[in-house]
């Protein structure tokens, strides 16, 4: 089957979901009725996200282990590393000043002059997980059986760094019989994933029916200033993303994007990064990205790497401070750009992590965090930009450092579109290019 096909399943299913969703929602009597409605497509997305989590570990695992194994040297993984947190660090300060920018600019909460809420507003988020302490020590795997447990995709890393080296500096005959076993791993788990995406297609039908069935498409007219203020910005990233991937890669950036649409748009309909990350890795051995620099630079990416929630936790917090009238002086927009900064890198794992950010840094510049209250009945489709910009970001960020370890092979770019596998390299791992 055609990357064309399933990138176009996957749009009908987006569409068909909006139109079933707007059906059940006008036939539901009760908004009770409505949420009981939703649960069954709640079903349906429920099964195909644990499907989905149930390949992030092992696969995370033994690509990273197959990868540094065949590295073989430190030295090599700490400099692959550093050019990997500087890109990080330079895409996060980007995405951040474009969201204060564009807040700024286009004021998407100006009009709502809102009272300012009871001190006792509740958002129910857990800002406790957001503190230096414990996000220093959950880096570091207390078990390894936990951290696959809880697909603690940075604890897995840290495991995996040991162990991978470990592995590619032992010489015997033994050692090397265990590196080819998980260069199999590694073929025999992104074959489960071919079979795991072709549900793909349902489970976007059913999650975007769920949140439609809900909230009705009236909400998007009611906050359309703030969805466009915001999907604007993030067209403006993705021209930043793209230029700064260009400057590496040259005119072969544009055919990354093309390889990388499908992703994109699986992580835009479930809006759920981890959805994307399978795909995502396939598609960048198809573009010839070394099978020992993914593995290590993409998991990598999903914890420190999220640039479309960089933008949104900025764009979110003057959100709140315009609508309830609040002014912020530039001096206080810069320091709460970096204090935004530091935060977002500790709570990756965390769920609705971006608007946990947000809710912890707010009182520290005397916003209302119930103010979130505004924007979480839209944040589903916030959450849907953001995750496709996360998946475009850390794309380019991994294709980039390949480009300078010099580690992308050629590749035969008419099996772009098709279900073939890829010729092996030296030192990468044969995979099977899937729609």
């Amino acid at each position: 089957m055609k990357a064309n096909k399933s990138s176009l399943l996957i749009l009908v299913a987006l569409v068909l979901g909006i139109i079933v969703g707007y059906a059940c929602n006008q036939a539901a009597p009760t908004p009770e009725a409505a949420k009981e409605i939703a649960g069954y497509f709640g079903i349906v997305t429920d099964i195909f996200l644990r499907l989905i989590k149930m390949i992030i570990a092992p696969l995370v695992f033994a690509t990273l282990v197959s990868g540094l194994a065949n590295i073989g040297d430190s030295k090599t993984v700490g400099r692959i590393g550093t050019k990997a947190l500087g890109w990080f660090i330079a895409a996060s300060l980007a995405s951040l000043l474009i969201g204060l920018v564009f807040a700024n600019l286009l004021q998407p909460g100006h009009a709502l002059n809102m009272p300012l809420p009871e001190a006792g507003t509740a958002t129910n988020l857990k800002t406790g997980a957001l503190n230096l302490k414990d996000f220093i020590t959950q880096v570091f795997p207390k078990s390894i059986v936990e951290a696959m447990a809880g697909n603690s995709v940075l604890q897995i890393l840290v495991f995996s760094v040991f162990f991978g080296l470990a592995l590619g500096n032992l010489h015997s005959q033994a050692a090397r019989s265990l590196v080819q076993t998980m260069d199999e791993v590694v073929h025999v788990m992104l074959k489960v994933t071919d079979y795991v995406m072709r549900f793909a297609p349902l489970g976007v039908f059913a999650a975007v029916a769920a949140v439609v069935t809900t909230q009705g498409v009236g909400m998007l007219a009611v906050f359309g200033k703030l969805l466009a203020s915001f999907y604007l910005a993030l067209l403006v990233l993705w021209v930043v993303l793209i230029g700064a991937g260009y400057m590496v890669l040259g005119k072969e950036v544009f055919r990354l994007i093309k390889l990388v649409r499908s992703p994109m748009l699986l992580g835009f309909s479930t809006a759920s990064s981890e959805s994307a990350y399978p795909k995502l890795m396939e598609q960048l051995e198809k573009f010839g990205v070394q099978n020992r620099v993914t593995g290590f630079v993409l998991p990598l990416g999903y914890s420190f790497n999220l640039d479309g929630s960089m933008l949104y936790t900025g764009f979110a917090a003057l959100f709140v401070a315009q609508a309830y009238g609040i002014p912020m002086s530039l001096g206080e927009q810069v320091t709460m750009l970096l204090v935004l900064m530091i935060s977002s890198k500790g709570v990756a794992g965390v769920p609705r992590s971006s608007l946990v950010v947000v809710a912890a840094v707010l009182p520290m510049f005397h916003l209302p965090e119930a103010g979130l209250l505004l924007i979480m009945g839209i944040d589903h489709f916030l959450d849907m930009g953001r995750t496709a910009t996360n998946v475009l970001g850390n794309a380019i960020a991994t294709t980039a450092v390949a480009k300078w370890e010099n580690a992308i092979d050629p590749v035969d770019p008419r099996l772009d579109d098709v279900d073939e596998a890829l010729p092996v390299a030296d030192g990468a791992v044969p995979a099977e290019a899937t729609a």
